[in-house]
């Protein structure tokens, strides 16, 4: 007789491991197993932090950490400095200097003194005319001997944020953002006429466009992030945004395949990859708006007419990006295009709200790393639809598709900074 191959207690006859194991764990309940090593990390926490065994080692110290993130100029008489100590001791501000000439100051937000705490931040007040066009000088002594120093360059009034400017904000993000991504989705019956060729063509160049946003939002991200706080990691913040953004879409992507494996034909579409477009120029607008509200807010921009026209032709051609994805399908009701458009365009008029209402460099570097992110996602789904309708990526003409995206954008990118 041929002998019986023994059978693994632990398997379960479909493959998998029987929740009876043999061991430690068979009789003790499996939330107790879960919270075990939590429990030894906290009692040799404890121990440690009581018999401080470090206590014999002199290592000095820690060097003060002070950022002085941005300013804000209310008046021509009062200069307020933004700062925040990143280090693990406080820090006490004894002494101002403006032009090198020790001036008085008021700290405001720690508490009613000089001195903030860790991760604390405050404004230093300073009752000090400037001219405008002037460069400052401004230097932060503390109490240990070290010096913060901020220039302010070509200083301007910051205006208050009052109802009439909420409503300019909301009708610069009206002509900035939303109008000109609805006014490029009007592409879309021409879009919808072409070759499949011309069509993959037409993606290619959405792509090219989404891709130079995704360098464009890169660059300022990464400026953004020097002006971060220290304790904030600004580089890594960047890093967590775009990863975290990509991910996120790359999950909603990956929760669609599922549907679409199930037979929710819906969710196979094109508008689904059309949604995730907008929301992608949605997070990139929304620092936009962002950008546009902290300028006003701090005084360095005038929002005249040119500038507005720069963003116009910058985001008209962002709505065939948004609307391509749906060009070799039925067309959707018209609720959809409206919603396409809300959500592409008017980030833009709430990031200018949030911009010149509490500026805030972290939040514009977090908000354009999630807009890198959100995009590289995107890209790879608007490839694998050309590939899904048995195009090339790599054609000459979609090449040359996705650079006239690229180009394009530049052009017009260079209206803005002019």
């Amino acid at each position: 007789m041929a002998e019986e191959t023994p059978k693994d207690e632990n398997k379960t006859p479909n493959g998998g491991v029987n929740s009876q194991r043999k061991g430690l764990g068979r009789d003790i309940p499996r939330w107790v197993t879960a919270l075990l090593p939590l429990v030894l990390f906290v009692v040799v926490l404890g121990v440690f932090m009581l018999t401080s065994p470090l206590a014999g080692i002199d290592g000095g110290e820690p060097l003060p950490d002070v950022t002085a993130t941005h300013h804000t100029l209310p008046d021509d008489e009062t200069v307020v400095v933004h700062i925040t100590n990143n280090g693990p001791e406080q820090v006490t501000i004894s002494q101002v200097l403006v032009d090198d000439a020790y001036w008085e100051f008021e700290i405001r937000g720690a508490g009613g003194d000089q001195t903030l705490a860790p991760r604390e931040s405050a404004r230093v007040v300073l009752p000090y005319h400037w001219n405008p066009g002037w460069d400052l000088d401004v230097a932060l002594l503390l109490s240990d001997g070290a010096k913060v120093e901020h220039v302010i360059e070509a200083p301007q009034e910051s205006p208050g944020f009052g109802t009439d400017v909420i409503l300019t904000f909301a009708l610069i993000g009206l002509f900035v953002g939303v109008i000109p991504v609805v006014i490029g989705m009007f592409w879309f019956p021409f879009i919808r006429g072409m070759s499949n060729r011309a069509l993959h063509g037409v993606l290619l160049f959405a792509a090219g466009v989404l891709g130079f946003l995704a360098f464009d939002a890169g660059f300022e991200s990464l400026e953004l992030a020097e002006r971060v706080p220290g304790a904030y990691e600004g580089k890594l913040l960047v890093v967590v945004g775009a990863v975290g953004a990509l991910l996120l879409v790359q999950a909603i992507s990956a929760w669609r395949d599922g549907r679409a494996r199930d037979g929710d034909t819906r969710a196979s579409s094109g508008l689904w990859i059309a949604y995730l477009v907008a929301l992608s120029i949605g997070l990139h607008n929304f620092a936009e708006g962002l950008a546009i509200g902290s300028s006003f807010a701090l005084g360095r921009v005038s929002l005249g007419a040119f500038l507005v026209i720069g963003f116009m032709l910058h985001n008209v051609t962002e709505g065939p990006a948004v609307v391509a994805p749906m060009a070799n399908e039925a067309r959707p009701k018209l609720r959809h295009f409206g919603a396409l458009g809300v959500i592409a365009g008017a980030p833009v008029i709430l990031g200018g709200w949030v911009g010149g209402l509490a500026y805030s460099p972290t939040v514009g570097a977090f908000f354009l790393a999630l807009g890198v992110g959100a995009i590289v996602q995107v890209n790879w789904e608007i490839f694998g639809m050309v590939r899904s309708q048995s195009g090339r990526v790599t054609s000459a003409t979609n090449l040359l598709a996705f650079l006239a995206g690229f180009a394009i954008m530049y052009v017009t990118d260079i209206f803005i900074v002019l």
